[in-house]
């Protein structure tokens, strides 16, 4: 058993990363992969997935992936059975899969609510499932990516508030059944990132970053990293982390 008092030691660490091939996931990949971590990911783009995994590859990290849809309990097997295949064991597991949504509710239709709902909650409560049938009476981490719009409770957001409030709830909740079992979850919840899913334009990110109001994927990897290395005594179980200057 590790010592309770010392920093975990991620090298050679086995993780899983839901969403790992674009913004703040890439970023959480590409840290841990030079952390001396065994990397696994997954896309739903066959040509985000190939230009991580190669990026990462060509810096020296030992990483894998498949090309997943995570909207169904189907891609979710698929990517923890694929995973088993090529990690042989499970240290941590980091659900950083989502989908934007913004606009009033009654301009979204029924299919759109459904998939943002199943992305942005579902996935996370099925990949947890998975992780922890792995993980339990083992030891290992379990990192949810929510969101400060749990907090704040953006107007024409509605949906995707929701699925942040629930992954709350959920992360609350799955924490006091996992902690005996010797799994520690911790739920990190950034503010606005300069990543695809939002509306402003590469030039319009990299200014509001440089005035202090957007963040960079790389910080909320930084926030992982910190969450990770935790002494087994010390769990942080929810991490809030915003721009500067961002008004929250």
């Amino acid at each position: 058993m590790s010592d309770p008092f010392e920093p975990v030691e991620l090298h050679g660490k086995c993780v899983l990363i839901a969403g790992g091939t674009t913004g703040a996931g890439y970023a959480i990949a590409r840290l841990l992969a030079a952390q001396g971590c065994r990397v696994y990911v997954c896309g739903r783009d066959a040509e985000d997935l190939q230009r991580a995994l190669q990026s990462i590859r060509d810096e020296g990290g030992e990483i894998h992936g498949c090309n997943v849809d995570l909207e169904g309990s189907g891609g979710i097997e698929q990517l923890f059975s694929d995973a088993d295949a090529w990690l042989g064991g499970l240290d941590i597991a980091i659900m950083c899969a989502g989908l934007a949504s913004h606009g009033k509710l009654e301009e979204m239709s029924h299919e759109e609510c459904r998939r943002v709902v199943k992305v942005n909650l579902l996935s996370v409560i099925g990949c947890s499932l998975e992780a922890m049938r792995r993980m339990a009476g083992k030891r290992g981490q379990i990192v949810m990516i929510g969101s400060l719009s749990a907090e704040v409770f953006d107007g024409e957001a509605a949906v995707y508030t929701a699925t942040k409030c629930g992954v709350r709830g959920f992360a609350s909740s799955l924490r006091k059944e996992a902690n005996p079992a010797g799994v520690r979850v911790a739920l990190i919840e950034p503010g606005s990132i300069g990543t695809d899913m939002v509306d402003e334009s590469a030039v319009e990110q990299r200014r509001m970053q440089e005035e202090m109001k957007m963040l960079r994927p790389e910080d909320i990897a930084r926030s992982v990293l910190h969450v990770l290395i935790q002494p087994p005594l010390c769990d942080v179980i929810q991490l809030q982390v915003r721009p500067h200057l961002q008004l929250i």
